[in-house]
Order: structure tokens, then C-alpha cells, then sequence
């Protein structure tokens, strides 16, 4: 496929998804909904964060690793907690890619 064939279709898959999410949000953003149901949506991103992080934890590269010898589950368990200690995005970014790359020195 050429290069402008490729853009034609990024264009296109563009399109499409703001053609399928825009109505929902325009009627959504003028409704006044109730308390549960705000509530209920308010979960949405974090599980989608939660899906995408998990799978990239347990299935890196589409395939399942050991849990106790994976270097991505130790990594994200410890940039978890450095996250949780320090409230800092950054330090936490940085000791998960330490982890990481110790890690998979070590475990191999």
C-alpha cells in the first residue's frame, strides 16, 4: 500500500470514530443525568486503563509469561508502590523502567 493509501485510511478510521462517538457525547454533555449514572460512567477510564495496563503486564507480546518470573509484573508491582508512596507520576515512570531493565537483567 502506498503511503498515500495509508494516510486515506488513517483519515477514514478518523472519521469514522468521531462520526460514532460525537453524537453520544453531544446529547450526553446537555443532559442532566442522575447522580448514579455519573457515578457509574466515572469508572469508565480507569477500567479501560486498567485493561490496557493488565494485558500489557501479563501478555507482553501475546503471550503469557510466568507471573513469578515475569520482569513486567515485578516492574509494574514496584512502580505501583513508588506511585503510591510519592504521588509522583514521574518518579514512579522512572523507577518502573529501572525495575524493568534490572529486572530483566536478572530473572533473563
Amino acid at each position: 500500500m502506498s503511503a498515500g493509501g495509508i494516510w486515506l485510511v488513517i483519515a477514514g478510521m478518523a472519521l469514522a470514530n468521531f462520526a460514532i462517538r460525537f453524537p453520544s457525547l453531544a446529547v450526553l454533555s446537555r443532559a442532566e443525568l442522575p447522580g448514579w449514572l455519573r457515578r457509574w460512567l466515572s469508572y469508565i477510564p480507569v477500567s479501560a486503563m486498567a485493561t490496557l495496563v493488565v494485558g500489557g503486564v501479563l501478555r507482553p507480546d501475546g503471550r503469557w509469561l510466568p507471573p513469578l518470573t515475569s520482569p513486567y509484573v515485578w516492574a509494574s508491582l514496584g512502580t505501583g508502590l513508588v506511585y503510591w508512596r510519592f504521588r509522583s507520576f514521574l518518579g514512579a515512570t522512572l523507577a518502573g523502567v529501572i525495575l524493568f531493565l534490572a529486572l530483566s537483567a536478572a530473572l533473563g
